[in-house]
């Protein structure tokens, strides 16, 4: 995740939204009756939205590593975010270092959370999901696992490019074990060049979370059906400290919850 200097707070005033701001074939956003005022969460370098933008709908949330410290879990869910991704694992040898005290607050908060495993090409996707297994507890409340595949052109060690036909088979196979372990299919999240390097709209029968901080996703990922869009990686959030990646839900604060309970 690269660290930014937040230049000016601009809250998110338009989070409650009327249903008639919906369209296409989504799930039209209700008035977010657990919103009681505007939000005080916010974004110090926002985009300028065409269309559809992150403020129409009403369920948004984090995503968070080590890089964000220690976080004050009370004032992140009294901000109005909703839920929150937890970065688990790297590889098959690397746990955040604060995946655990994350966990653990997050759930005494009362904020719905999950955890990821960013992938690399060089460790075997099984070896893989026996370390996140190894490392994230199973917990029947917590949100679906997540698989994170994007390029990791910037690692020291490992910058393999495998062909799209090989991505998606070794996704399928991690996929596989973690959902045989947690009973929940994962989540796919990436980004707009990997999933068209990968033609990962060939990867049928999960929920996508799809990074796009210039476009909303159905200009970026034409045709993909999505649950979660990443829209920023220099939002502020109360309790955290320098830029967050923020994201939304596709539907109302009712869908979450039947999302969620499934």
């Amino acid at each position: 995740m690269r660290q930014w200097q937040p230049r000016k707070l601009l809250p998110l005033f338009f989070l409650c939204v009327l249903a008639a701001c919906g369209g296409g074939g989504e799930p039209r956003p209700e008035a977010a009756r657990a919103v009681t005022g505007p939000a005080v969460f916010g974004d110090s370098d926002p985009h300028d939205w065409e269309g559809r933008a992150p403020w129409h709908y009403a369920v948004h949330g984090v995503d968070v590593s080590r890089y964000q410290g220690d976080i004050d879990w009370t004032r992140v869910r009294r901000s109005n975010i909703s839920f929150a991704f937890l970065k688990a694992t790297e590889g098959g040898d690397v746990v955040d270092s604060m995946f655990a005290t994350n966990w653990a607050l997050a759930r005494a908060a009362g904020m719905p959370r999950g955890a990821y495993h960013y992938y690399y090409f060089c460790r075997s996707p099984e070896e893989q999901a026996r370390w996140f297994i190894a490392n994230v507890p199973l917990d029947p409340a917590a949100l679906p696992p997540v698989l994170d595949v994007e390029w990791t052109h910037k690692s020291r060690t490992c910058r393999f490019r495998p062909e799209p036909e090989e991505v998606r088979e070794m996704m399928h196979r991690f996929l596989g074990a973690v959902t045989r372990r947690y009973g929940k299919r994962p989540i796919i999240y990436s980004t707009v060049d990997f999933y068209a390097d990968n033609e990962l709209w060939k990867v049928t029968g999960y929920d996508f979370w799809l990074r796009s901080v210039a476009g909303h996703p159905a200009v970026t990922y034409p045709a993909q059906d999505w649950v979660f869009w990443q829209y920023t990686g220099t939002g502020i959030v109360p309790g955290i400290e320098g830029p967050s990646d923020i994201n939304a839900f596709v539907g109302s604060h009712g869908d979450f919850a039947r999302w969620a309970a499934r």
